[in-house]
C-alpha cells in the first residue's frame, strides 16, 4: 500500500499502474495528454459505459459508482487515480480523497480560470452537462472566478451530446445540429472564448469549430487535459514515484463494464492504439461509511 509519508518509495511502488476512469470513452481525451507527457508509465482505463452517461443522473449514484471503480482499480495496486470525467469530479472527489488517503487523486474541471485569463469580451460560455453545472463544486469556482475577474460566465447543458459521442457519432448530421444548438447562443451572446467542460466534447471539437467558422468570429476553446496531464506530474515528482524508464513502457489495459468492442473501436480511432480490453462489472457498496 502506498502512503503518503516522507519515507522512499520502492522501486515496486515506482513501478505500480496509474489508474484512469470515466463514465465512457471521454477519458481518452484526458489519457492521451498523460500518456504523452509520462511515456514511462502503465495506465489501467476503466470506461464505465454500461451506466454512461453520468451528467443527467443523481450526485449519489455517481458516487457510489466512482467508489466502486476505484476499489475495482485498487486490485491493480494503483499508485494514483486520475478521475478523468468532470461530471464525477465535481461529486466525488473530495470523498475518493478522504476514502484513499494513500492515492494521489487527481480531477478534472471545467477550465474557467485559464479563460478568464484568455477572454477578451469578459463573457465566457461553459459546454458541459447537467451535473457538472449544477453542483455545488462547480457554482463556488464559478463564482470564485467571476468575483475575482469580472468575467461573465455563461453556463450551457449539454444534453445528450456525450451520449452521441459515446455512441461514436462524431460527424452524424444530429450531432453536428446538437452542437450548433448549444454553441450558436454563447456566440450570440458575445462568448469569444469557450470552456470545453466535459471530457467528452474534445472529441467534437471540429464541430464547434465549424459552428465558429460560420460566424466569422474568433472564438478559443479551453480543454483541460494538459493541465490534468501536468498535475499528476507533479505530484508523481512531488511523492518520487515516477517510474523508471524501462523496456516495459507505455503498458496499457482496459475494462469496460459496457461494450468491449465499442472500446476498441475508441481506442483505436481516437488514440491510434489497441490495448487489452476486457468487459467486467463491478458492485456498487453503501457510500455511508
Amino acid at each position: 500500500m502506498l502512503n503518503n509519508s516522507t519515507s522512499t518509495p520502492t522501486l515496486s511502488q515506482r513501478a505500480a499502474p496509474i489508474g484512469i476512469f470515466d463514465s465512457g470513452i471521454g477519458g481518452l481525451s484526458v489519457l492521451r495528454h498523460v500518456r504523452a507527457l509520462l511515456p514511462d508509465e502503465e495506465f489501467v482505463y476503466f470506461a464505465d459505459s454500461g451506466f454512461a452517461p453520468y451528467g443527467e443522473k443523481p450526485e449519489e449514484v455517481i458516487v457510489a459508482r466512482a467508489v466502486a471503480i476505484a476499489d475495482f482499480l485498487l486490485k491493480f495496486k494503483v499508485k494514483a487515480i486520475v478521475v478523468a470525467c468532470n461530471t464525477a469530479t465535481a461529486a466525488a472527489i473530495a470523498g475518493l480523497r478522504e476514502r484513499y488517503p494513500q492515492l494521489q487523486v487527481v480531477g478534472v474541471e471545467p477550465g474557467l480560470k485559464p479563460a478568464a485569463v484568455q477572454t477578451q469580451t469578459k463573457v465566457v460560455g461553459v459546454l458541459a452537462t447537467g451535473g457538472t453545472l449544477t453542483s455545488s463544486k462547480f457554482l463556488a469556482l464559478q463564482q470564485q472566478v467571476a468575483s475575482a475577474s469580472g468575467v461573465r460566465f455563461l453556463p450551457q447543458a449539454c444534453t445528450g451530446l456525450a451520449d452521441q459521442i459515446e455512441k461514436g457519432e462524431l460527424n452524424s448530421r444530429e450531432t453536428a445540429s446538437m452542437v450548433e444548438r448549444y454553441v450558436a447562443p454563447l456566440l450570440a451572446q458575445n462568448a469569444d472564448t469557450l470552456v470545453l467542460g466535459c471530457t467528452h466534447y474534445p472529441f467534437v471539437q471540429h464541430l464547434i469549430e465549424q459552428v465558429v467558422a460560420a460566424t466569422g468570429k474568433q472564438v478559443g476553446l479551453v480543454d483541460t487535459g494538459a493541465a490534468v496531464a501536468r498535475q499528476l506530474q507533479r505530484l508523481l515528482q512531488l511523492h518520487q514515484l515516477q517510474a523508471a524508464s524501462s523496456a516495459q513502457t507505455g503498458l496499457l489495459t482496459a475494462y469496460t463494464t459496457g461494450s468491449r468492442t465499442a472500446l476498441m473501436t475508441a481506442f483505436s480511432k481516437l488514440l491510434k492504439v489497441e490495448p487489452t480490453v476486457e468487459q467486467v462489472s463491478v458492485a456498487v457498496a453503501s457510500t455511508e461509511n
